[in-house]
């Protein structure tokens, strides 16, 4: 069941529908980036270089320097922080636009089934919020245990299976059901959501390819979900 909703995701990506999604997302994405260099370049110029000239007027020949050197250290810090945002950037944007990638599954796929409800634009930039604190949660949680052998890697996977894959499959079920059912019927089937979650941490893990993280998780749970509500068609909640 797992593998046939990795699978069908995998084939969901490269549909026309989601390619328009991720381009979207991904131009949303590296707009923002460029607004946030350019806040925090001039923040930069207005508050840090002038420190260097106020406090150091003994000084010129040094203050020069130091500001020259201080621009080149801020330079590439800016770049390596942008690079780390890039991610979870596209995972807050990407948030917005589940509900079309959710759509574009149950068009493709099961055109004879009810369509699902788009969540609410508040329950959207809730989720958006709720799936980045669950992203840097778990990713902070693997990067306290970096220097324990052996098990960082192994708290990598644990963590984000068990967030990414209770995130995501209470967001496909909460389109055909309430948000306790969801719940609930995520925790009776929570050993398949918890391996469904290993798959998007697994994603997660390769670089580039993770900027498609959000899409292909929302694929795969709208599958899951799909494939254990026939499983198990008298759950009421």
């Amino acid at each position: 069941m797992i593998l046939d909703a990795a699978r069908l995701a995998l084939a969901n990506l490269f549909a026309p529908e989601t390619r328009r999604v991720f381009w979207k997302v991904l131009g949303l994405t590296l707009l923002a980036l460029v607004l946030l260099w350019f806040a925090l370049r001039e923040s930069f110029v207005a508050f840090a270089l002038p420190w260097f000239s106020g406090y150091l007027p003994a000084f010129p020949d040094w203050a020069s320097w130091l500001t020259v050197v201080a621009g080149i250290f801020a330079s590439v810090g800016l770049a390596l922080l942008l690079a780390l945002l890039l991610a979870p950037v596209t995972a807050v944007i990407a948030g917005f636009f589940l509900d079309d990638v959710a759509d574009v599954v149950e068009r493709h796929d099961y055109p004879a089934d009810p369509p699902g409800r788009a969540l609410p634009l508040g329950a959207a930039i809730a989720g958006s919020v709720k799936f980045l604190g669950v992203v840097l949660v778990g990713n902070f949680v693997a990067l306290l245990l970096l220097f324990v052998p052996g098990i960082n890697l192994v708290a990598f996977f644990l963590v984000n299976g068990y967030l990414l894959g209770r995130e995501f499959f209470e967001f496909a079920a909460m389109r055909f059901r309430s948000p306790q059912e969801a719940r609930l019927f995520r925790a009776k089937h929570a050993s398949k959501v918890f391996l469904a979650g290993l798959a998007v941490a697994a994603f997660l893990a390769v670089p580039v390819v993770n900027l498609l993280t959000p899409l292909f998780a929302a694929g795969l749970m709208v599958h899951l979900h799909k494939l254990l509500s026939r499983a198990d068609p008298d759950f009421r909640g």
